[in-house]
This record gives structure tokens, C-alpha cells and sequence, in this order.
């Protein structure tokens, strides 16, 4: 249901009451105080939020940048909020607020600078005259993007 009957409806009950407002545009009366005590609800929520959203560069900045999401929920744990891991994954996720990542990337593959390199077989050349003409595999000095580029070495 629109929240802007329920807006409509809070607006007038004062005037027309609240049964025969909702009864126009065949809303119930349940849902019309159902909506007024979720409403209240949310607003005190984004209070809270908006707390928290101060909190957490704060928390951020004290450990010099370095805790991401699990650790600045810890930390606010410990300073007594009362708020889930996932919500903070969020607003830092809003806010752009990141971790350090300090594990070097694995690297897979350490080319042989001894190596005779492959020759090209194509000469650079990769427009095809007619299909099945030319491959894939006849680029051995080109590197295959996913996107469904070639770009040459």
C-alpha cells in the first residue's frame, strides 16, 4: 500500500476520522496504525543510524585505517552498540570507508625469461577474410581479454 495514504489519512483523521478515510480508498484501519507505529520505529532507527555513521571513521581513523568490517563491529561491541555486523558492512560500504588489505596477491606463474619466444603467426594481422580462417590459437603473443578483446603484448 502507497505510504502517501497513510500520509493522507494521519493528515485529515482529525477532520473525518480515521475509519471513514480509510474506508475511501479501501485501506484498513489496522494498517493505518500499523504504519504509525512502524513510522515511529524508523524514525528512531535513523537516529540511531545516524549515530552510528559518526561513529564508525571515528573508529576508522583511531586504528589508523587498517579494521574493516568485522573489527569496527567488534569495536563497536565493545563500546556498547548494540548493532549487527551487517548494517556496518553497509554504511561503510555506503560511505566508502575500506580496510587495509595487507596479504600480498599470490602470484601463479613466473615466466622463463630463457625461453625462446612464440612466434607470431599471424604477423599482427587479425581481420579474417572469411570465417574459420583464423583462431584463437594463432595468437600465441597476444593476451585474451574476457571481455572479448585481444590486445597485443
Amino acid at each position: 500500500m502507497k505510504t502517501r495514504r497513510w500520509d493522507f489519512v494521519s493528515a485529515h483523521r482529525a477532520d473525518y476520522g480515521v475509519q471513514r478515510l480509510c474506508r475511501l480508498p479501501g485501506a484498513s484501519r489496522s494498517g493505518h496504525y500499523r504504519h504509525l507505529a512502524t513510522e515511529t520505529d524508523r524514525v528512531e532507527r535513523q537516529a540511531e543510524e545516524a549515530a552510528t555513521v559518526a561513529e564508525i571513521p571515528a573508529t576508522h581513523a583511531e586504528h589508523r585505517s587498517t579494521y574493516g568490517a568485522p573489527r569496527v563491529h567488534a569495536e563497536l561491541r565493545s563500546r556498547k552498540h548494540r548493532i549487527s555486523r551487517k548494517p556496518v558492512t553497509r554504511l561503510m560500504r555506503i560511505h566508502c570507508i575500506v580496510g587495509r588489505h595487507l596479504r600480498r596477491a599470490k602470484r601463479t606463474m613466473i615466466a622463463d625469461k630463457a625461453a625462446p619466444r612464440v612466434p607470431d603467426l599471424m604477423m599482427r594481422e587479425f581481420t579474417a577474410a572469411a570465417v574459420d580462417t583464423k583462431w584463437c590459437g594463432d595468437t600465441p603473443t597476444s593476451r585474451w581479454d574476457p571481455r572479448g578483446c585481444i590486445w597485443p603484448r
